[in-house]
């Protein structure tokens, strides 16, 4: 693979990877910014925070279904102009939802979000790898993953809080302003990058043929599922399971969101050599703490202990995934990344749809339980093929893959 950047050592080197480290943190804190303030926009517009719940689910459900199009339409773009494009319009749409006074105007703003979102993800980690120093592309790819984690560990908090303090509309123009910053940066830093292996609609039968990557589209699919079944009402189950004021609820997100980090370092120093035990112990780690989620709201601090399990596993899992995307796609990865990304928003969609509604039918006590039933299903079938194959990925005939577990 081709690596578009001048300086290959040194700082300068890794002024790119930066620059999109960056971009990844703006992108993620925004999908994930209605998550915290859930309670403050249905307020606001007077709808109910099951019926607000929709604006995650609508916005993955755009994300799912435009991912692959949109990377097959913009394939080959030169990636450079393509994520300043991006970036440009990110920026206007968050701006708009200063005028957003109802929700479907919120939600169309959130639409235009999504559309650049379907191809920012699609393209960024196969651009991660390639404008990484020389002989530096997984630290690259980590250090860019690691903006999206730290979106998650300080974006989503300090959005949720700029939220509380200043209007849910003006976190969302922060985060507007913000992406003009890194368009900036992105301008100054990030060489010309033309697209580069991004395979086309002719990819898709040879991936499909692929027992790793089909296995890897179900189980995102499935986890995701859960995970965002309980995540996307993580401050409402809090506040009405566990009886935590609303601005506490900021604090469990800062803790797991850390630990995040702590997934990712632990994750990166074992997926390459031992990617079956790198998947398996985290699912199945993710999935005891969401059974433990309802039993433990009501104690915090019992609660916040869980959190640091809950979100390292998360972060470790995701890991494990993008590791399996990158050893099995890299002849196709733009076109492979972008189902990736497309069945990822399934699961957050489908996820925030299904806590919706559960929420209502069973209250959010019933949310822990069902999440954990999902990703333990997948924990449960990836141990079984562990057993039987010696891998718990089902490797098969990979063409693109690397040799070894």
């Amino acid at each position: 693979m081709n690596t578009p950047q001048k300086h290959k050592f040194g700082f300068r080197a890794w002024l790119p990877t930066i620059g999109l480290a960056f971009a990844a943190f703006v992108f993620n804190t925004s999908e994930f910014l209605p998550v915290g303030l859930l309670p403050n926009i249905a307020e606001s517009l007077n709808e109910s925070t099951s019926q607000t719940g929709l604006i995650i689910t609508v916005y993955a459900w755009v994300v799912a279904l435009m991912s692959l199009p949109l990377t097959v339409l913009t394939a080959k773009l030169e990636r450079r102009k393509l994520l300043l494009g991006l970036l440009m319009v990110f920026a206007a749409s968050h701006f708009i939802v200063l005028w957003a006074d109802t929700f479907t105007k919120l939600m169309g703003a959130r639409i235009c979000v999504a559309f650049t979102h379907s191809i920012f993800w699609s393209i960024m980690t196969p651009l991660a790898a390639r404008t990484a120093p020389f002989g530096k592309q997984a630290l690259g790819l980590a250090a860019v993953m690691g903006g999206s984690i730290v979106a998650t560990v300080l974006g989503v908090p300090i959005g949720t809080r700029l939220g509380q303090e200043v209007g849910w509309q003006g976190a969302f123009f922060i985060v507007g302003i913000a992406a003009l910053v890194v368009l900036v940066l992105i301008f100054l830093v990030l060489p010309v990058s033309k697209s580069d292996r991004a395979g086309s609609l002719k990819s898709l039968p040879e991936l499909f043929k692929r027992p790793a990557i089909c296995q890897l589209y179900f189980l995102t699919a499935v986890v995701v599922l859960g995970q965002f079944t309980v995540y996307s009402f993580i401050a409402p189950i809090l506040m009405n399971v566990g009886g935590i004021p609303e601005q506490t609820t900021v604090v469990a997100l800062f803790v797991f969101g850390i630990s995040g980090i702590i997934g990712t370092v632990i994750g990166s120093k074992f997926v390459d050599k031992h990617i079956s035990a790198s998947l398996v112990i985290p699912m199945f780690i993710a999935a005891c703490s969401l059974a433990l989620i309802t039993p433990l709201a009501p104690h915090w601090n019992y609660f916040l202990a869980m959190s640091v399990l809950w979100g390292a596993a998360t972060t470790a899992v995701s890991l494990a995934f993008q590791t399996i995307l990158l050893r099995f796609a890299r002849d196709a990865a733009d076109v492979a990344t972008s189902l990736f990304s497309g069945i990822f928003n399934i699961g957050i969609g489908g996820g925030a749809f299904l806590g919706s509604h559960l929420s209502v039918i069973y209250g959010f006590s019933s949310l822990g339980y069902v999440g954990s039933a999902l990703v333990g299903f997948c924990t449960l079938g990836c141990l079984l093929i562990w057993l039987k194959t010696g891998s718990a990925v089902l490797t098969g005939k990979n063409p693109s893959a690397k040799s070894g577990e």
